[in-house]
C-alpha cells in the first residue's frame, strides 16, 4: 500500500513539475470579444453605393435572351459529363404491406438488411429464383 501511495505521488509530482512549462489556464472573467466597432459612426454603404460599385450587375431581359445552354457552348466539356448509369441489380419496387406485429418484429430484430431477408422469404414460398445478393 505504501509502494502504490509512492508512486502516485511521484507521478503527481512529476505532473505538477511538468505542468510548469505550459502556459498557465485562463483566469476567471469575460472574455466574449466583441464583434461591434467600439467608435463606428457611419452605417456603411447604401444600395446605391453598391450598385454604382458592382462587378456583376443585375440581369436584364436581354441577359437573359442571349443565354445559351451549356452543352451548346462547351459541347466537348458537356460529353465528358455522364450522369449515373443503369443499376446492376434489378430495380425493387417499394411497396406498402400490413404484417402482423410478430412477424414484422422477428425480421426487424435480424438487424439491417431485414427487408431483403422479408424479400428472400417470400421468393421461396412463391418458388421464384432467389435472387443473388
Amino acid at each position: 500500500m505504501a509502494s502504490s501511495q509512492l508512486f502516485s505521488l511521484f507521478w503527481a509530482w512529476k505532473g505538477f513539475l511538468l505542468s510548469q512549462c505550459v502556459r498557465p489556464a485562463a483566469r476567471k472573467g469575460n472574455f466574449i470579444v466583441s464583434t461591434k466597432k467600439a467608435n463606428r459612426t457611419k452605417k456603411g454603404f447604401g444600395a446605391a453605393d453598391l450598385k454604382a460599385v458592382s462587378d456583376n450587375p443585375e440581369w436584364t431581359e436581354k441577359d437573359f435572351a442571349r443565354v445559351k445552354p451549356f452543352s451548346e457552348v462547351f459541347p466537348d466539356l458537356a460529353k465528358t459529363i455522364r450522369g449515373r448509369g443503369p443499376q446492376k441489380a434489378p430495380t425493387k419496387e417499394p411497396v406498402s404491406i400490413r404484417l402482423s406485429q410478430d412477424v414484422l418484429k422477428y425480421y426487424r430484430s435480424q438487424g439491417p438488411g431485414w427487408q431483403t431477408k422479408v424479400d428472400e422469404t417470400l421468393r421461396k414460398a412463391a418458388k421464384l429464383n432467389v435472387a443473388k445478393r
